[in-house]
C-alpha cells in the first residue's frame, strides 16, 4: 500500500484551494460575463444550467475514470484544463458559444471534484482522525482568497481579462504541483472494480443525494448570485459586492477547519439540524436588509451554516459497505448536481418574474427543508 505522507495531505489540500480559488473567480465575474455578453438574468441562468448539464455528464463517468487512472491522474488533467476555462470567460464570440464553454467547464469541474473528494476520501480512511471537513475548508479559503483578491483587482482598475489570465495560469501551476505529491492510484481499487460504470443511487446513497442536493442549491446560490444581488438589489459596487462572496467563503472556510472535530463528536443529524437552521435565519437576514454591512454578516451566517452538510454526507457516501469510495461520491455528487444544476436556473427565471431578492428565498426554503430532513441521516455511519 502507498505510504501515506503529510505531503499527500497537503497537495490534497492544495487541490481543494485550487479548486475554491477559480470558482470564486467565476462567482467573482458573473456581473462581467452578464455586461460582456449583454444577457439578462433568465440567459445567465441558462448558461449556469449548461455549466450544470456538463457536470451531470462528467458524473456519469467520473467514477469509472478515477477507477482507472487513479485520482492523482484524473485530477491534474481536470485541473489544468478548468483553469485553463476560466481565461475563456469573456472572449467568446458569442453567447452560444459561452454556453459550449460552461458545459465544458461544469465537466472537468465534476470529475475535478469527485477526484479530489475520493483523494480526501481514502485519506480520511486510513487516517486515525476525520480529515474531509478540513479538505472542504481549504476549498473554502480558496473561495475567499479568490473572492478578495478579485475585489481588490477590480479595485485596483486591473482589466478583467488580465485577471482572469493571472488566475488561470497560477492555478494551473498549483494543480499540476499538488498532483505530483497525490497518491498515484486509490488505495483500494481492484482490477473488476476499473469496468464499473455509473452507480444509480439507491437506499442510503439516495438519501444522502437528495440531501445533499438541497445542500449545494442553496451553497451554489451563494456562489452564482450573491455578488450581483449586493450589486443590484443593495445597490453596491463590484468591488464591495464581490466581498458578499468573500464574507460566504471566510466563515465557510472557518467553520469547516473547526468540522472535524464536530464531527468526532456529534451526530450528522443533529449537526445538519443546527447547520441548515442557521443558515435559513442567516439568509433571511440577509433579503430583509437593505444595509450592505449586515448583509455580509448574514452571508457570514449563512457560510457557517452550509460548512459542514457537503463533507458529512460526501464522507457518509465513500463509507457505504461494499461500494468503491468513488463511485460512492459520484453517485451522491450526480444526484447533488441535479439540484445544483437546475438551482441557478430556477432562481434566475423567478428573478426575472419578481425580483432577485424574491427569487433567493429559495435558499431559506431549502435550507430550512435540509434541517427538517436532518433524522433521515440518524442511521449513517458516525465520521470516525
Amino acid at each position: 500500500m502507498v505510504a501515506i505522507t503529510a505531503a499527500t495531505r497537503w497537495a490534497s489540500r492544495a487541490q481543494f484551494f485550487a479548486a475554491g480559488f477559480i470558482f470564486a473567480t467565476w462567482g467573482v465575474h458573473v456581473p462581467t460575463v452578464k455586461a460582456h455578453y449583454g444577457i439578462d438574468e433568465a440567459q445567465l441562468g441558462l448558461a449556469m444550467l449548461a455549466a450544470g448539464a456538463g457536470a451531470m455528464f462528467g458524473l456519469t463517468s467520473a467514477g469509472r475514470w478515477i477507477g482507472r487512472h487513479g485520482p492523482r491522474r484524473v485530477a491534474g488533467i481536470c485541473g489544468t484544463v478548468y483553469a485553463l476555462l476560466l481565461a475563456g470567460l469573456i472572449v467568446m464570440p458569442g453567447y452560444a458559444a459561452l454556453l459550449l464553454l460552461l458545459a465544458a467547464f461544469g465537466l472537468v469541474t465534476s470529475v475535478f471534484d469527485v477526484s479530489i473528494n475520493t483523494e480526501a476520501a481514502q485519506l480520511e480512511l486510513h487516517g486515525d482522525t476525520p480529515l474531509m471537513s478540513g479538505m472542504h475548508g481549504m476549498f473554502s479559503l480558496g473561495g475567499m482568497a479568490g473572492a478578495a483578491s478579485g475585489s481588490a483587482a477590480l479595485a485596483a482598475g486591473l482589466g478583467a481579462q488580465a485577471h482572469l489570465l493571472l488566475v488561470a495560469a497560477a492555478m494551473m501551476l498549483l494543480v499540476a504541483l499538488a498532483s505530483l505529491r497525490m497518491l498515484p492510484r486509490p488505495a483500494t481499487s481492484g482490477a473488476t472494480e476499473v469496468d464499473h460504470g455509473f452507480l444509480l443511487p439507491r437506499g442510503t446513497l439516495a438519501v444522502l443525494g437528495v440531501l445533499a442536493a438541497l445542500g449545494l442549491i442553496a451553497e451554489g446560490a451563494i456562489y452564482d448570485w450573491s455578488v450581483l444581488y449586493m450589486q443590484q438589489e443593495i445597490g453596491s459596487p463590484q468591488q464591495q459586492a464581490a466581498l458578499a462572496y468573500a464574507s460566504f467563503s471566510a466563515a465557510m472556510a472557518a467553520a469547516r477547519f473547526g468540522g472535524d472535530a464536530l464531527r468526532a463528536r456529534f451526530s450528522p443529524a443533529a449537526l445538519l439540524l443546527g447547520s441548515g437552521l442557521l443558515a435559513a435565519v442567516s439568509m433571511a437576514l440577509v433579503l430583509i436588509t437593505d444595509l450592505p454591512w449586515l448583509a455580509l454578516v448574514g452571508f457570514a451566517g449563512v457560510g457557517v451554516g452550509f460548512a459542514n452538510v457537503v463533507p458529512i454526507l460526501f464522507s457518509a457516501s465513500a463509507k457505504v459497505p461494499g461500494i468503491e469510495p468513488a463511485r460512492g461520491i459520484a453517485s451522491v455528487s450526480a444526484v447533488a448536481y441535479l439540484g445544483f444544476m437546475a438551482g441557478p436556473a430556477v432562481i434566475g427565471l423567478l428573478a426575472r418574474a419578481t425580483s432577485l431578492t424574491a427569487a433567493l428565498y429559495v435558499v431559506v426554503v431549502f435550507a430550512a427543508a435540509l434541517a427538517a430532513s436532518a433524522r433521515y441521516t440518524a442511521g449513517s455511519n458516525h465520521s470516525r
